[in-house]
């Protein structure tokens, strides 16, 4: 019999998820330069169609179906969401198929997406769309079964990291957030560094739409997180919890960071540090209580803002850290697992090292984020490079130092031309004003 209350509140996480998809275009959409905003929104906005229709073919099949190789994939008998009357869950939580596979859906979007950051400025757009064909189907799906496909909800037999490593991710440290790190890390180096990077200064162009990008991204996780409880219970709250909790540590010590070493907090360190918090959280957010959360989200605010820095040290170009953020933040909640889990917050967890369960579960951690980081970079690189070698993955020179839109989608974000040819009197002094000071601005940006 079907849950309505669990349902209800599958539904509605689902929608929050889906929501942080254009949440993450106007995020990253706000950092880049005006010359190729709108490529990197599309570049965002369009996963939710390709990666849409590979879910409903084969994708939630690959990942949920029933196991046919020894953990590593799952088979297709729920290709084309056919069993549309079927339930998963346990028997007081059973909800519809659909709308388990719908929330799962949103996950494997927002992961594609994200992968755009790392090669803002200079990636053809159809080239970007095979390359995510070819993720999400030889990545994210394999992944995604190995660690979200476990026995007694939706496989039999499934993902060999939740059944035979016991490694635990509530919500998606590996399949999310460490997987999309290492793999842009991956496409960052196959695409090679923006022209003029890092001498030239690529200061974001709006960073209104990052801070509003970015609270969207925060209210959207709550249904990431709180909603991968999959039921309406003590779990969720405590997942709410855990992450307004992180979150807003991350953010106070990534400022405190700023304020240290540059001598005063940014709008754009106050974005970035709430973002660290709700990654490092993620896969810890059902497994530890609030002390927990507060200590995760505190050090991630640290460890990603460090990680930032070392990027310009080693001298490759992911453009708007993705890295940064979620490979070293999704790293620092998972492997923390095994420091602060515990029963006391969900049963069918663990206790961590610090709450009596010795080294055990820090070393299933640890295994599971390496797992995670190799197999993502790895294959990403040569997927990458097919791209490369075969139609091309970056643009023309010319068409990098112009922008990409006009070229790529025929398109401008901004056309400020229209404000010095209306004509109407008495508007010569501010429209002259105003192409100057745009004009400024294009040079800097």
């Amino acid at each position: 019999m079907i849950n309505a209350g669990s349902t209800t509140w599958v539904l509605v996480s689902a929608a929050l998820v889906m929501l942080m998809t254009p949440g993450l275009a106007l995020f990253y959409g706000g950092l880049v330069r005006s010359k190729s905003v709108l490529n990197m929104m599309m570049m965002n906005f369009v996963c939710l169609g390709v990666v849409g229709v590979l879910w409903v073919l084969f994708g939630y099949s690959l990942v949920f179906g029933d196991d046919i190789g020894g953990g590593l994939l799952g088979g297709l008998g729920h290709a084309g969401l056919r069993d549309a009357a079927g339930l998963v869950g346990p028997e007081s939580d059973r909800i519809p198929v659909q709308a388990f596979a719908m929330f799962q859906l949103m996950f494997a979007v927002i992961t594609a997406a994200l992968l755009a950051g790392a090669i803002a400025d200079r990636a053809k757009f159809w080239s970007w769309v095979l390359f995510t064909v070819l993720w999400v189907c030889v990545v994210y799906f394999p992944l995604a079964h190995w660690v979200f496909s476990f026995d007694g909800y939706a496989a039999t037999h499934g993902g060999w990291i939740a059944n035979r490593l016991k490694a635990l991710d509530f919500a998606g440290g590996t399949v999310v957030e460490i997987n999309s790190g290492f793999s842009a890390l991956a496409l960052a180096l196959v695409l090679g560094r923006r022209r003029g990077f890092p001498k030239e200064p690529m200061r974001p162009h709006n960073m209104p739409n990052v801070l509003l990008g970015a609270g969207l991204l925060w209210f959207g996780w709550f249904g990431f997180n709180a909603g991968s409880a999959l039921a309406v219970g003590s779990v969720a709250a405590n997942a709410f919890t855990t992450t307004m909790t992180a979150s807003a540590a991350s953010l106070m010590t990534w400022l405190l960071y700023e304020q240290v070493t540059d001598g005063r907090p940014t709008t754009l360190g106050a974005a970035s540090g709430a973002i660290a918090g709700l990654v490092a959280i993620t896969p810890a957010c059902g497994y530890v209580d609030t002390f927990g959360a507060l200590v995760i989200g505190g050090l991630a605010g640290v460890v990603c803002a460090l990680a930032i820095k070392l990027k310009y040290r080693l001298g490759y170009d992911d453009s708007l850290d993705v890295l940064a953020l979620h490979g070293v933040g999704g790293l620092t909640g998972t492997v923390l697992i095994g420091l602060f889990a515990t029963k006391a917050v969900n049963s069918a967890g663990a206790d961590g090292l610090l709450y009596g369960g010795g080294l055990g579960q820090l070393g299933r951690q640890v295994v599971a984020a390496l797992v995670a980081m190799v197999y993502a970079f790895g294959v990403t690189f040569l997927l990458a490079w097919l791209v490369r070698a075969t139609i091309g993955f970056r643009v023309a020179p010319e068409i990098e130092a112009s922008g990409i839109d006009e070229a790529e989608h025929a398109e401008s974000a901004y056309d400020l031309s229209l404000l010095g040819s209306s004509g109407r009197a008495g508007l010569g002094t501010a429209t002259s004003g105003l192409h100057a000071t745009g004009s400024a601005a294009r040079e800097e940006l």
